[in-house]
This record gives C-alpha cells, sequence and structure tokens, in this order.
C-alpha cells in the first residue's frame, strides 16, 4: 500500500467515525411534538402546530444542518479539520455550530449585523466564530470568500436545503407530521402553512405530499422585503429586493435555488406588524414565546381557517413553530425596539383577536 492509499484510508476512516457520531445524535433525539392550538372546537376545524423548538439546538433547522452535514460528508467535501462556512441569519448557524462542535470542526458563521445576540450568543456557546456584515445581500459572497480564504467549506444552505433531504420518507419532517395527525379527527390536512427561508422544508412537505398522493396543499409564507413572493407571483427566479427582512430564519433578498415554486399551492406575504402582533397575542393564549417565523405562519393559517369556515368546510390546518421567542426577547417582544422600526401593532392585534373570539378574519385598511 502506498502512501497516497493510506491517507485515503485515512481520510475514509474518519468520515465514517464522523457519519456515525452525525447519526447517532439522530438516534438520541426523539420526534418533535404536534401540538394542538387551542381554538373553538365547535369551528371544526383544527388547527396544529409542530413544535421543532424542542431540537436540542431548539429550532426547525436542527433537522436541516445534520441532513447538510450528512451530504457534505458523503460527497467528500468535509474531512478532518476542513472549517465549515456557512451564510445565516441566526437559527442554521446555531445548529451547524453544534454539529460541527460534535466533529471537531471549526465553524464560521457569516451573518446580518441585525441577527439577535440571543443567536450570536448561542452560535459562540457552540464555539462557532460570528462575522458580522452590514449589507445583508454580502452574507453570501462574503461567506464564500471565508471558505476560499480558509480552504474551507461553504456549506450553503440556500442551495442544498431542498436536496440534502430525503423528500420521499426517511423520517423527514413530512412524513412526521402525516402520521401524527393519522389518529386526529381530520387526519389529513387541508392546509400546511410553511415559511419561504431556504426553501429545503416546502420543497420536501411539497415533493412527499404529491408522491404520497394526499389532497393537502401547500401554503408558503414570506415576510415583507423578501424576493419569494414577488419571484413566485411573477414567474421570476431573479426577482430581488434591496432591504433585508426582519423576521429572522426567513425571507430572502433574491429567490434561493432550493425554492420550487411548482410545489407551492399559494404564497401570502406576511407585513412584519402581523408577524409580531400575530406572536404576541398567540403567546397570550400558549403561555409561551414563539418566534417571529412562527408568527408568520400563524398570521396565514388563521386567515385560511378563516376562509374554510366561510366556506362551511370542515378539517385541519398545521404549521411549524419553529423557534422559541426566548431568542427575540430584545426585539419582537421589546416595544421599544418595536417603536424604533416604526411599526403599529394595533390593527393586526385587534384582527387577530377579533378572530381567536369569533372565528371572523378581517384584514386592518
Amino acid at each position: 500500500m502506498n502512501t497516497l492509499d493510506r491517507c485515503c484510508d485515512a481520510t475514509r476512516a474518519w468520515v465514517s467515525r464522523a457519519i456515525g457520531i452525525v447519526e447517532a445524535d439522530a438516534n438520541r433525539s426523539a420526534d418533535t411534538h404536534l401540538l394542538r392550538f387551542p381554538l373553538c372546537a365547535d369551528w371544526g376545524i383544527d388547527l396544529y402546530m409542530k413544535d421543532e423548538s424542542v431540537h436540542p439546538t431548539g429550532s426547525l433547522k436542527h433537522r436541516l444542518a445534520r441532513s447538510l452535514f450528512l451530504y457534505a460528508l458523503c460527497n467528500g467535501w468535509i474531512t478532518e479539520g476542513t472549517p465549515v462556512i456557512e451564510a445565516s441569519s441566526g437559527s442554521t448557524a446555531v445548529s451547524e455550530a453544534y454539529f460541527a462542535s460534535l466533529l471537531g470542526l471549526p465553524f464560521i458563521a457569516v451573518m446580518p449585523a441585525t441577527t439577535s445576540a440571543e443567536k450570536i450568543a448561542l452560535i459562540e456557546f457552540h464555539g462557532g466564530v460570528c462575522h458580522l456584515v452590514d449589507d445583508p445581500a454580502q452574507v453570501v459572497p462574503t461567506a464564500r470568500r471565508l471558505a476560499a480564504e480558509n480552504g474551507g467549506h461553504y456549506m450553503d444552505q440556500f442551495t442544498y436545503a431542498e436536496r440534502a433531504t430525503d423528500w420521499r420518507g426517511n423520517n423527514n419532517i413530512a412524513e412526521s407530521i402525516f402520521h401524527q395527525m393519522s389518529k386526529e379527527r381530520h387526519p389529513i390536512p387541508e392546509w400546511i402553512v410553511v415559511g419561504a427561508g431556504t426553501g429545503g422544508t416546502s420543497a420536501t412537505i411539497g415533493r412527499y405530499v404529491r408522491y404520497q398522493r394526499h389532497a393537502t396543499r401547500l401554503c408558503v409564507v414570506d415576510p415583507e422585503n423578501s424576493a419569494f413572493f414577488t419571484g413566485w407571483r411573477d414567474g421570476d427566479p431573479d426577482a430581488s429586493v434591496v432591504t433585508g427582512s426582519r423576521i429572522e430564519g426567513i425571507g430572502r433578498p433574491e429567490v434561493e435555488p432550493s425554492f420550487i415554486p411548482t410545489v407551492v399551492d399559494r404564497m401570502v406575504q406576511v407585513p412584519d406588524a402581523a408577524s409580531i402582533a400575530v406572536l404576541r397575542e398567540s403567546a397570550k393564549l400558549l403561555g409561551r414565546r414563539l418566534g417571529g417565523s412562527t408568527g408568520t405562519n400563524l398570521y396565514a393559517a388563521f386567515a385560511l381557517i378563516a376562509q374554510l369556515r366561510d366556506s362551511g368546510c370542515t378539517g385541519s390546518v398545521v404549521t411549524l413553530l419553529c423557534d422559541s421567542g426566548e431568542r427575540y426577547g430584545n426585539s419582537y417582544y421589546d416595544d421599544a425596539w418595536v417603536a424604533r422600526q416604526g411599526i403599529d401593532l394595533s390593527g393586526y392585534a385587534e384582527t387577530v383577536a377579533r378572530f381567536l373570539e369569533t372565528g371572523v378574519w378581517r384584514e386592518p385598511v
């Protein structure tokens, strides 16, 4: 055996051990809960939230990070000592920092300077380094540059999110939702509502629904100052915006490669004031704080439920509880922060409160 062969064998052995470590993390993790949102039972429509905040790193992105690491390891892109670099608004970076730490790899997260202090602290807790940029449009180019300069691997969640997850099953989030719904009074949801972040979650659910021949429709929500909605509405994959989203975890300045518009049945653009008002009003009912993207999800879910009621339909709607609101104490739950952003919550708070009491949905003027 020559020296080159021995080096290859050592690399393969390290990758094999690394894959085992990542899979062991999955084996230790139970499935996430499917929670019922407290709506009036007489409406005949049930709302469920899949609570992704209970993952070891506290968000939906734990699934994505695990899949991305396995994908990169199996493709030979990550080997022993490879620096891992990611462009992220926060939660993906927290989860990737966790897996990089498990494997003993350096990790750099490139993020907008507006990312919450709580998320930055979590990334650093897991041993990651945060590289903040003032212009959100420069996050991806900066991540690519740092990867090249450090001889590292740019994880590129925005390209690989839709292909790193097995959408046919293998205990992905879609398969888990339908399994957990199987004993409910309306087991096949009328709608599943998810956010447009990388596009990976909507691609997985949309494909799985078609593969299983379910009648469920997929609604994707997008915050203001994000390109996904315009790109989907106009059929324009090159759509872009200048100002970045204030709702962390979803919304992008351009349409990302992982977003598959053809699996989306409806898109809803949700104002930031609506997202924040919903999460605050819902927290009163649930006794717990929700993250901003969950507020965006719920805003569209409430509107869909009202439409179903107006049509005399019964059924179920499922959405995601993406992460805990404890990460946003200095932003979405801070009145001073909301005021500095020039956001008026009153109209949307009234809309949500009226809906939760009566089932009637009226958008603010």
